[in-house]
């Protein structure tokens, strides 16, 4: 079955044209563009033009190898425990062309076959710009570099099959495994993440499963085995569990930009509740980082 974009016709609102930014070096090394509101749009729509937070050059964090990690703007998640508030709005990010970002990474490619590395669109999430993300997958694809997707799977319908032809690995975050608990945490439903690891097991398509782990609020055992639950579900391809304990390293940021904290006295995990959790997942036969 072909999925498409997922709705009706995209709305302008759909489409929130980034503005320049006054601060950060987020997008230092790639060409912000200086176009007109509505050719903004019409770029975006095209696939051609994106809102991007940042990007790095980093080793073994987001997929095998040496990886150049695009960060784009815009998430309709609300995680309690998020640590970019800042990529939250897609007119927050910074213009950046699809063929400025190509070339970048055009740069990269003896770096990339020389560590096993590639590419990996993050964010914010990733599909809440599907045509730009299949612009650069495909342009990626075709050069014969490894790509990778960081998602919560919640817009999984946006994801075309088209676009799943060119996705080698999926970081496919797992928020948690009881519904309510989901919702709590992130303020949307835990059905589409699951309907979409449900599609990447279909296809085959690898998985590396990520749960971040909050006291009092993911780490209950119920949860825990909730979440082992739905990925024993995907258990032919996802190759490794990544347990992520929870940090206080975005707190600075929601007070920035003033938005309410709530995690303020929560405390990261300790060593033995990590290994109890890692020991959940390890207990169903997977490979755990």
């Amino acid at each position: 079955m072909s999925h498409g974009v997922a709705g009706a016709a995209p709305r302008d609102q759909d489409f929130e044209a980034p503005q320049r930014r006054t601060m950060g070096a987020g997008t230092t090394g790639l060409a912000v563009v200086d176009v007109e509101h509505g050719d903004r749009l019409a770029m975006m729509r095209d696939g051609q033009l994106g809102s991007v937070h940042s990007w790095e050059l980093v080793t073994a964090v987001d997929g095998p190898g040496t990886r150049l990690t695009v960060f784009m703007a815009g998430c309709p998640l609300r995680c309690l425990y998020c640590h970019n508030p800042d990529t939250f709005k897609m007119k927050d990010g910074e213009p950046v062309t699809a063929e400025t970002l190509l070339n970048k990474i055009r740069r990269y490619r003896g770096v990339f076959k020389a560590t096993g590395g590639g590419i990996t669109l993050s964010g914010g999430e990733v599909l809440m710009q599907p045509r730009f993300a299949a612009t650069i997958l495909k342009g990626a694809h075709d050069m014969g570099i490894h790509t990778c997707i960081d998602t919560s799977g919640y817009l999984g319908a946006n994801c075309t099959d088209a676009m799943l032809d060119t996705i080698d690995l999926v970081l496919l975050d797992v928020k948690s495994g009881i519904p309510e608990t989901y919702k709590r945490t992130t303020g949307r439903d835990l059905a589409p993440t699951i309907a979409f690891g449900d599609r990447l097991a279909e296809r085959g398509i690898e998985v590396w499963a990520r749960f971040v782990l909050v006291p009092g609020l993911t780490d209950d055992v119920e949860n825990v085995e909730a979440v082992a639950d739905i990925i024993e579900r995907w258990q032919g391809n996802v190759s490794r569990v990544e347990v992520l304990p929870f940090h206080q390293m975005g707190r600075d940021k929601w007070d920035a930009l003033g938005y309410e904290y709530k995690l303020e006295d929560t405390e990261p995990p300790s060593q033995e509740l990590v290994e109890r959790v890692r020991g959940q997942f390890r207990s169903r036969g997977f490979t755990v980082k």
